[in-house]
C-alpha cells in the first residue's frame, strides 16, 4: 500500500477523476498543478512538467505517481523532466504512464511522441507500469461533433473502441497498488463501434437528424485507422458504454456545439 500518490494533470479531464477515485478509496493523494488549488480532498502542489519548477515539493515522500499530464507538443520533454527529478529522490517512486493504444502502429506526430515517451520511461532504471487506453469517449464525442454540423455528415470508414475516463481510473487507481509491471496489457472500451454508429449516436442523443456519408481517404493515417490500428478487442474491459456517456452529459443540446 503505498504512502502517498502524486498525480500529475490532477486538473486535466483524466487526472480530476483519478483523484477523486483515489480520494474516495481513503488514499493519500498529492495532485500537482499549474495553478494553485485546493479541495477535492488531495493535498495540491503547484509545480511546471516543463521547467521541472516543484517537481522536488511534489515528489516529496510519494511512493507512486501517476502521470496523468499530456503535452502534445513536448510530451517527451515533460516525461524527460520528470524521470530526471524521480531520479533525484532518495527512494525513487513507481511511476504509472497513461498512454494511447496503437502509439506504435497509428502515424500521428502526437503518437510518436507518446511511444518515445514510453521508451524513455522503459529505459529510465525507475520502476514502472506503462498503460495505453483507447480514445476517450469526450474526444471522439468532440471529433464527430465538428463533421455533424454539415448538412451531410462525412465519416471515414473507421472503428473506434471509446472508453470513460472514470473506468480508466478505476484502473489506474489499482495499478497504483501493485507493483511495477513494464507494460501492462491496454485498457479499451466496452465496444467496437464503426464511426457511422457513432455518429448516429450522438445526433440521437442531441435531437438531431443528419445523413452520415462514409467515406474512404488516401494514405497511411486512414489506411492504420482503417486496419484497427487504434483498437484492443481484446481488453474491452471498460464498463461505461458510448451512450450511455451521452445519456449522462447534464445538457444533451450542447452535444451539439462540441
Amino acid at each position: 500500500m503505498p504512502e502517498r500518490i502524486l498525480v500529475t494533470g490532477g486538473t486535466g479531464q483524466l487526472g480530476s477523476a483519478v483523484v477523486d477515485r483515489l480520494v474516495t478509496a481513503g488514499e493519500r493523494v498529492r495532485a500537482l498543478s499549474r495553478r494553485r488549488r485546493r479541495g477535492a480532498g488531495a493535498d495540491w502542489v503547484v509545480g511546471d512538467l516543463r521547467t521541472g519548477r516543484g517537481l522536488d515539493t511534489a515528489l516529496a515522500g510519494c511512493d507512486v505517481v501517476l502521470h496523468c499530464a499530456t503535452d502534445h507538443r513536448h510530451e517527451v520533454d515533460v516525461m524527460r523532466t520528470l524521470v530526471e527529478a524521480a531520479r533525484w529522490t532518495g527512494n525513487p517512486p513507481h511511476v504509472v504512464y497513461v498512454s494511447i493504444t496503437g502509439v506504435d502502429r497509428v502515424p500521428l506526430g502526437y503518437y510518436r511522441a507518446k511511444l518515445a515517451a514510453e521508451e524513455l520511461l522503459a529505459d529510465s532504471g525507475l520502476p514502472h507500469t506503462i498503460q495505453r487506453a483507447t480514445q476517450f469517449h469526450s474526444l471522439v464525442r468532440a471529433v464527430l461533433a465538428g463533421v455533424s454540423r454539415l448538412p451531410v455528415a462525412p465519416v471515414p470508414r473507421w472503428r473506434f473502441q471509446p472508453v470513460d475516463v472514470r473506468d480508466v481510473a478505476v484502473r489506474l487507481a489499482e495499478l497504483a497498488n501493485a507493483e511495477p509491471a513494464g507494460r501492462v496489457p491496454d485498457f479499451a472500451g466496452p465496444e467496437v463501434l464503426t464511426a457511422t454508429e457513432l455518429t448516429l449516436a450522438l445526433l440521437t442523443a442531441s435531437g438531431r437528424t443528419r445523413r452520415v456519408l462514409p467515406v474512404r481517404l488516401p494514405g497511411g493515417l486512414y489506411r492504420a485507422y482503417a486496419e484497427g490500428g487504434n483498437l484492443a478487442p481484446g481488453h474491452a474491459d471498460g464498463v461505461i458504454t458510448f451512450q450511455e456517456y451521452l445519456a449522462q452529459q447534464k445538457d444533451p443540446a450542447a452535444l451539439r456545439y462540441h
